[in-house]
């Protein structure tokens, strides 16, 4: 498909990534950490990383005019993150944010195959960045603004979101459909104390697009039941103890707080998908709003991942909000915009680092439609239907009607 020109802007958290290569898998990572030891690995991958370059770099793959606005410091990691960005293309980085004074943030993360990823990091410049920083007058030209990882951001979590909020509805007043995307902190750490249902409450009506991971929302609006399934979670598989149930529930006091669309990233689970049954709401998306309303009105789907053979699961979270962003962004119906979510998601994991596994956007739709085989979901879903055509599963209250995505357009 083609769009009308489309400029998205990608701003928030962006730091840069140190990924050494472990040879060995879990055995070798427990004897990884133990003070005063050298341990051997790999080559490093060195790439930049955080919303800002995974979800934006990915985007730009895909062949969308991207802008990127993450803040970094005046040193060495900071001239090394523009390095990395104007390889992509020497203006992704124009629109970069350089402060003196502050460190650039980076991040240690350790991913070896088969385990779980751990990480060690600075947040550096994004922990300053605030409304101020972000150049109004440059977004005349946007058409949505895409803001990922507050909970890394400390002027962005603090007093409950105040200033996240003055940031976002300075943004709305210029006409952008707004995206947010969350992260979840260190529960121990400041971040992890903050007042987050006060917080989701002021940003989300200013937010269209909300499209966190299931573990975030969880950890933010109902943190007993997070912490039960923390305790349950070990040695055992996200469909042991999450059901249609706790999708509807979450989503349900999401929407009720502003949002127009939410979107559950459910790890090898697949990808959720919720929306208004407001009209009006629906209708108010901004600048890159739904070009079909009826098509989105009161919707609740869950797509099933691809089948892959995964390297590395840096990034594949951002990296399934670019498919989701993109898919929006050529006005695709909702079915065919989960597809291009998990699809850009899967493409991810192919590769150890968060971005050289995205191909073009037409390599993404060529593999779907050659027919790539979708994962087995175990999630119960208790009355909802499958879809064999659109390859999702519709709930029991889901307003859409099956076979109706060829007219809106696949990917």
């Amino acid at each position: 498909m083609s769009s009308k020109r489309v400029q998205l802007v990608v701003a928030g958290h962006i730091c840069l990534d140190i990924i050494p290569r472990f040879e060995g898998g879990a055995a070798a990572l427990e004897d990884v950490l133990v003070p005063g030891k050298l341990v051997n690995v790999g080559p490093a991958v060195v790439s930049t990383g955080g919303a800002v370059s995974n979800t934006g770099l990915a985007l730009h793959r895909l062949g969308l005019p991207t802008r990127l606005m993450g803040k970094i410091g005046d040193d060495l990691l900071g001239h090394a993150i523009l390095e990395v960005i104007r390889e992509h293309d020497p203006r992704l980085a124009d629109g970069m944010l350089v402060a003196k004074g502050v460190p650039t943030s980076y991040t240690v993360v350790l991913n070896p195959p088969g385990v779980d990823r751990m990480f060690l990091h600075c947040p550096g410049a994004n922990d300053s960045f605030g409304p101020e920083d972000v150049p109004y007058e440059a977004l005349r030209d946007a058409d949505l603004f895409h803001f990922g990882y507050p909970p890394l951001m400390r002027r962005m979590y603090a007093q409950a979101g105040r200033e996240l909020e003055t940031l976002l509805r300075e943004v709305r007043a210029r006409g952008l459909t707004i995206s947010l995307d969350m992260a979840r902190p260190d529960p121990a750490s400041e971040a992890g104390r903050a007042a987050w249902p006060e917080l989701l409450a002021r940003a989300l009506r200013h937010v269209d697009l909300f499209l966190p991971s299931l573990d975030e929302i969880l950890f933010m609006l109902d943190r007993p039941r997070w912490e039960d399934l923390e305790r349950r979670r070990a040695g055992a598989e996200l469909a042991s103890f999450v059901d249609g149930q706790v999708l509807t529930d979450i989503s349900g006091r999401l929407l009720a707080m502003g949002a127009a669309v939410v979107g559950l990233k459910l790890g090898t689970e697949g990808f959720y998908l919720r929306t208004t049954q407001d009209a009006a709401r629906l209708g108010d998306t901004g600048r890159l709003g739904v070009r079909d309303a009826e098509a989105w009105l009161g919707r609740e789907l869950l797509s099933p991942c691809f089948r892959v053979d995964v390297v590395g699961t840096t990034g594949s979270g951002d990296c399934t909000v670019a498919g989701f962003l993109a898919g929006w962004a050529y006005g695709l119906g909702p079915e065919a915009v989960m597809t291009s979510a998990v699809a850009v998601g899967a493409c991810n994991v192919e590769a150890a680092d968060a971005t050289s596994g995205i191909p073009t956007w037409r390599a993404v739709c060529n593999r779907v439609e050659a027919g790539w085989e979708r994962r087995e979901g175990r999630l119960a879903l208790p009355g909802w239907t499958w879809d064999e055509r659109e390859a999702v599963w519709r709930s029991p209250s889901d307003r859409g009607q099956a076979g109706r995505t060829k007219e809106r357009g696949r990917c």
